[in-house]
């Protein structure tokens, strides 16, 4: 391994750019037993008449749910104690790759619910906040007024549901469900 990196060169995490006395650390990069080492991937940027090192990312930061984050995303199966939302997009970016959360009952609503069948049904749209993603698993709750089913179909007919109080109804078959639904259901842009 080369102990000191040129500019432009392409780096990995970890790998040593250059030491404290010679350069200061800057952007992409961190300090460790006085060496500067790559955070990020990317190529290396020596700024010799500043004497600083930083390290230029080569992706610009796809999105990835963290605690935290608002994910919408469509419901891919449903269990009596559990749901799994597939995520497509985070706030207001589109995700490229798959990523997917689990939904338990405890965290679905702030009521008693029997069932997660009451709160969400397979193919769902919904909006759910990530309130872990320890371990490379995402754990989401539905809690919350802006939190829910933003669009539920029918198990029936498929037809999408119209809310009616506290139920959804079908219009084209008359079939009545439950769902956690946001205040705005039916009205957000997916």
């Amino acid at each position: 391994m080369q102990d000191i990196r040129r500019s432009g060169q392409f780096v990995l995490p970890g790998e040593k750019l250059g030491v404290i006395e010679e350069f200061v650390s800057s952007d992409g990069t961190y300090v460790e037993a006085g060496s500067i080492f790559s955070r990020i991937v990317g190529r290396v940027l020596m700024d010799l008449i500043n004497k600083k090192v930083s390290v230029h990312p080569l992706a610009q930061g796809s999105p990835v749910p963290r605690a935290g984050s608002i994910v919408t995303g469509s419901i891919t199966s449903v269990q009596d104690m559990i749901a799994t939302l597939r995520m497509f997009k985070i706030e207001t970016k589109y995700l490229s790759g798959f990523f997917s959360g689990l939904i338990h009952i405890s965290d679905a609503s702030f009521r008693y619910i029997d069932s997660m069948f009451d709160v969400c049904r397979m193919g769902d749209l919904a909006r759910a906040k990530v309130i872990s993603d320890k371990n490379g698993a995402y754990h989401l709750t539905l809690k919350g007024q802006n939190l829910g089913v933003l669009y539920a179909f029918c198990s029936s007919c498929g037809h999408t549901l119209a809310k009616k109080r506290a139920d959804m109804v079908c219009e084209n078959c008359g079939n009545i469900e439950r769902r956690k639904t946001v205040i705005d259901y039916g009205k957000s842009e997916i």
